[in-house]
């Protein structure tokens, strides 16, 4: 009976993490979320958006999916899945191979006011690091950003 109950844990544990690595965001769906939180800041302003992008259980938090703004300095101005990093300085956050991931964000926003910036990041579920790109939309004198793990 042990052995039984020992073996069904580890399926159910096994089935868990294939389910939630198969339910990661797609490219797509990290865009179409951008696009929703920036033209929620347009209609509503900054205030009411970054409460709602604040909410782990809001509408702005989808599968692995959240919405994370940053200022021109590198300033976190609201993160959907870690709250403690608003008001926090990241310029000088490099991933784990040594590439500055908001600072070279904001270099590409300053040629481009869209697109995916490519980096190494720790992936929650497999516990690996793998590759993950942020898509990121420039809103006046900030960046709307959502990750996928690829």
């Amino acid at each position: 009976m042990k052995k039984t109950m020992i073996a069904v844990s580890a399926v159910l544990l096994l089935a868990g993490f294939a389910i939630a690595a198969g339910s990661g965001g797609t490219p797509d769906e990290a865009k179409a979320l951008v696009e929703k939180a920036v033209a929620l800041i347009q209609s509503d302003g900054r205030d009411r958006a970054f409460a709602a992008f604040n909410d782990p259980k809001g509408a702005f938090v989808m599968k692995d999916l959240y919405i994370f703004v940053v200022d021109m300095q590198g300033n976190i101005l609201a993160h959907g899945a870690n709250a403690a990093l608003i008001g926090k300085n990241l310029m000088g956050l490099k991933d784990m191979m040594g590439k500055r991931i908001i600072k070279d964000m904001l270099d590409m926003a300053g040629k481009s006011p869209e697109g995916w910036i490519d980096y190494k990041w720790m992936n929650p579920v497999t516990q690996a690091i793998g590759d993950k790109s942020t898509y990121y939309r420039k809103a006046g004198d900030i960046l709307v950003c959502c990750g996928v793990y690829r």
